[in-house]
């Protein structure tokens, strides 16, 4: 039995959206397909169905890469995160696990990379403890060997104090027992233990009474000289 063979009459590119390009067979408007799928057609071409079949497939995987790219432009991702979002578009896991092979493959998706920049985005902006940083990891699917080694070095004393200075200049100003709730509180909802609570105050009102105890010794100095 003679295979259907159709022929390219016309690649044009749409007015909505100039990265796809309309493919007209036997003079007529057949389906729209990728520039980067498009580049492999010409006006002439004979296709088969086979052929036909491979080229829509081809652009269902590279638009769902080209989406996938557009969801990692916001800010990395983990797989578990990525294959989550894959899902509202794509049920076939087939096509899915092509899209996230391909992601690992140029270096798109790393949840090695996706957790040391995580924890280092908390330690610079929102500070947390250390169990505080692997209860979020886990809900974004990191598992549990790459969270040791995202957290390994970790201070954890170090990671309350840079926690605390975020809250101070609201509590600077309080009396000893009111200062020192707060900022336990500030710090348990962190995730950070008695233990390096407690320490961690101490320091930070020391500091706080240090710098003031300067100052009022270098305004004394200077009421004498006058």
């Amino acid at each position: 039995m003679e295979k259907s063979v159709r022929t390219v009459t016309a690649l044009k590119a749409q007015k909505k959206n100039p990265q796809r390009i309309s493919v007209f067979l036997d003079g007529q408007f057949a389906f729209g397909v990728s520039r980067l799928v498009a580049a492999w057609l010409q006006v002439g071409q004979k296709l088969t169905e086979e052929r036909l079949a491979q080229l829509l497939h081809e652009d269902r995987v590279e638009t769902l890469y080209q989406r996938a790219l557009r969801y990692l432009s916001f800010r990395p991702r983990s797989e578990q995160e990525m294959n989550a979002y894959l899902i509202s578009y794509e049920k076939d896991e087939r096509v899915r696990n092509l899209i996230l092979e391909r992601l690992k493959a140029n270096g798109w998706l790393d949840d090695c990379q996706f957790a040391a920049q995580w924890v280092e985005n908390r330690a610079t902006f929102r500070p947390r403890s250390k169990k505080a940083l692997t209860l979020e990891l886990r809900q974004h699917g990191v598992q549990a060997e790459v969270i040791d080694q995202a957290l390994q070095n970790i201070d954890e004393e170090e990671m309350a104090y840079q926690a605390a200075q975020k809250c101070l200049h609201r509590y600077r100003d309080l009396d000893k027992p009111t200062f020192r709730r707060k900022v336990y509180d500030f710090l348990i909802r962190r995730g950070f233990s008695y233990e390096v609570v407690l320490p961690t105050i101490q320091r930070c009102w020391q500091e706080i009474h240090s710098d003031t105890g300067t100052e009022q010794e270098e305004i004394k100095g200077w009421n004498g000289r006058g």
